[in-house]
């Protein structure tokens, strides 16, 4: 998709802060420093309209991004990092699951995992959630630059079994730094959102 307008139009903690426009939405969820922000920025082909940072922890609102005023991305606060307050997390845990649970307009989660390192406790129990709660989703694995070509099927095959992912299924393999995978996960979304490119 060509890109002409993208816009952050909301940062939300309650429903009733959401946007109200019936428009779908994608929602974006990982463990903090995964790389959410670098991959909303690379598919809207922005430097900074998400931003990054190398604290983790950032993000600790519902961020509501309005993109060619037809669908929205939804950067969803990174679980699973040990410094933030046990008190904030569980905050950020109920916020999180209010919206997953009950926003009509969300179309999917794109699960956004590591292709370094194997899933997490976190990413597990994030997984599992989502499929008892039967919550469309996607796996992303990012960072694929950061690792040699040839043993990236290997990791997007560990991150597929440890995960329990179905048969047929498999991470999206993506980049920031190369692109590579960009394409494929617009394809997602057309498909998803039922847009026409």
């Amino acid at each position: 998709m060509k890109v002409n307008k993208a816009e952050i139009v909301i940062s939300a903690v309650q429903p009733e802060q959401y946007p109200k426009a019936p428009i779908p939405e994608i929602a974006l969820a990982g463990r903090s420093n995964v790389g959410k922000s670098s991959l909303i920025n690379t598919l809207i082909q922005r430097k900074n309209l998400a931003r990054t940072s190398s604290s983790p922890g950032k993000t600790q609102t519902l961020n509501f991004y309005l993109i060619n005023d037809i669908m929205h991305f939804v950067d969803l606060p990174g679980y699973g990092y040990a410094k933030v307050p046990k008190t904030l997390r569980a905050e950020w845990g109920k916020m999180i699951e209010t919206y997953l649970t009950s926003r009509e307009q969300l179309k999917a989660v794109f699960h956004i995992i590591d292709l370094r390192h194997p899933p997490t406790k976190d990413d597990k129990l994030m997984y599992e959630w989502m499929s008892h709660f039967d919550i469309p989703h996607e796996v992303i694995a990012t960072k694929h630059d950061k690792i040699p070509k040839t043993k990236a099927p290997r990791h997007a095959k560990i991150i597929r079994e440890e995960l329990g992912m179905p048969k047929g299924k498999h991470p999206i393999l993506f980049s920031s730094e190369t692109g590579l995978g960009k394409d494929e996960v617009w394809k997602t979304i057309y498909e998803l959102c039922d847009i026409r490119p």
